[in-house]
């Protein structure tokens, strides 16, 4: 069983020992927002929804019971748990951008270049280690009472009854983890003012880490023993999902975030300069570059729940799936208008959290289609540059695997092809995080002999995309085009966020 705990939903699915998908379930939850610029998560929201999640698979396959499993998880997201085991705060999610002093001040602690030299992360608001600083600073009563800070991963562990250990992938997105020595920075954890006891221990992915209760797993649906284990990352999970386990491949995950994860060998100092982050692969002796858009799939969301009025009384008519309707009205051609997925700032590419979304080329002429258009490509834009940026740094990039829900769109990747100018495959599941997280369960019970076994089993392309060189050409022309329009458009950001703060 793979389980899958997400930003806006979470996912569980069960395979067979030959890859077969069994049985799934999925939920999506709310996220919060009582501030502007605040987004979290309620913890036991989203155990609930993973709870029944289980229930249901359980139910599907209790001719053929789940015998171990793995979980994959959004990254940054921690949750203060009391001695009781009890949830003393929401956890705030990688876009929370509230503790921007607290993050200044880090910087100016240990200063980042020290910084990614220990944790192969650049700088930036999204990590654990300056959202914990935040609780610190205006909450203290609540880092006082707290007993363990777990991530998704461990938190889903310890509701399954078992000890919370914690991956070397995910301990390195809370900023606190030395990515050379695998342990946790003691320079890091002063400087945030984090126990060390607090924080879950720090294992290799595919170690057994405990065993649900017998108690617990009935009322959860399972038949037998179960074994738990540490699986990753959604991000490097999801890489090792795609097959994603040697240099020169990488990943195109588009889901709420829209991430590109390439197989590297060790962080360079360069990386820092590009915003890149670096650190270990769910699939153990590799590193991964991780870069992309924390805006991704979200920004469809967006136009669903705010423009898109029409599309969602088609899809209620038709019961097919809103976003297939949204996608689908999109014709085969490039869009008039230009689009800049900055909704909120520009993370990877630039780090300025200034920058806003932007949609010039608008005519009375200009229709829906127009918009989403802009959208996608926008996106593919995005990861165009990207996939530039690590290509500048030495890190190899010759052929994309994209998964997640975006995926699932066929017209989305033949564009993708084209912006990127690179071939794109797709596989025969787009819930890659699920099934990298399953196949470390398999490894670490000994179904497989090797992550390379498993994924040459479980594994099998469904579709390449090549690009058309007729649009490739095009494409290159209106790259450079967006590429200079944040540039063109930085003082206004400027202006705009200074002008902001006044009011």
């Amino acid at each position: 069983m793979g389980i899958d705990v997400g930003t806006t939903g979470c996912k569980v699915l069960a395979f067979a020992e030959s890859g077969a998908l069994l049985a799934q379930a999925g939920r999506e939850y709310p996220l919060i927002s009582p501030h502007p610029g605040w987004y979290e998560l309620d913890p036991e929201r989203v155990w609930r929804d993973v709870r029944a999640c289980l229930l249901e698979v359980n139910a599907q396959v209790s001719q053929d019971p789940v015998s171990a499993l793995g979980i994959s998880s959004q990254g940054e997201a921690m949750t203060p748990i009391a001695a009781d085991g009890t949830a003393l705060a929401n956890s705030p999610i990688s876009s929370d951008m509230r503790n921007m002093r607290q993050t200044a001040a880090l910087e100016a602690a240990l200063g980042a270049e020290r910084i990614f030299a220990i944790t192969g992360q650049p700088l930036s608001a999204i990590y654990t280690v300056p959202k914990t600083m935040w609780f610190r600073d205006n909450a203290p009563q609540i880092l006082e009472r707290t007993c363990k800070l777990l991530c998704y991963v461990d938190f889903i562990a310890f509701k399954l009854g078992v000890e919370p250990a914690i991956d070397y992938s995910m301990a390195a997105r809370t900023l606190a983890l030395d990515v050379h020595t695998l342990d946790w920075s003691e320079e890091l954890l002063a400087a945030g003012g984090i126990r060390r006891e607090q924080l879950a221990k720090p294992v290799p992915s595919g170690s057994v880490i405990g065993e649900i209760p017998p108690r617990l797993a009935r009322d959860l649906g399972f038949r037998g023993k179960v074994k738990v284990v540490s699986g990753g990352h959604d991000q490097p999970a999801g890489a090792l999902g795609a097959g994603v386990l040697a240099p020169g491949r990488a990943m195109l995950s588009i889901g709420t975030t829209e991430a590109l994860v390439a197989v590297t060998d060790q962080p360079r100092p360069a990386m820092l300069a590009h915003h890149v982050s670096c650190y270990p692969h769910a699939a153990p002796g590799n590193f991964i570059a991780l870069t992309g858009s924390q805006t991704g799939g979200r920004l469809l969301r967006w136009y669903r729940d705010e423009l898109a009025a029409a599309e969602r009384q088609i899809a209620n008519d038709t019961a097919r799936d809103i976003y297939d309707v949204i996608v689908e009205q999109v014709p085969d051609a490039p869009s008039p208008l230009l689009l800049l997925p900055y909704f909120i700032g520009s993370d990877m590419l630039y780090n300025d959290p200034a920058a806003t979304g932007a949609l010039i080329g608008l005519t009375f002429d200009t229709k829906r289609e127009h918009i989403v258009g802009a959208i996608l490509e926008g996106l593919s834009f995005e990861a165009a540059l990207n996939i530039q940026r690590l290509q500048e740094i030495g890190v190899a990039v010759e052929r994309i695997t994209a998964v997640g829900g975006g995926a699932r769109s066929q017209r989305w990747m033949q564009l993708k092809a084209d912006i990127i100018n690179l071939p794109v495959t797709i596989t025969h599941t787009s819930e890659a995080a699920s099934l990298g997280v399953a196949m470390l369960a398999g490894w670490a019970t000994g179904i497989f002999d090797s992550l390379e076994e498993a994924a040459a089993r479980w594994i099998q392309p469904r579709r390449t995309f090549m690009p058309r060189p007729e649009r490739v050409d095009y494409y290159q022309r209106r790259l450079a085009t967006y590429s200079a329009l944040y540039q063109d458009l930085r003082r206004s950001y400027a202006l705009m966020a200074r002008d902001a703060h006044k009011s």
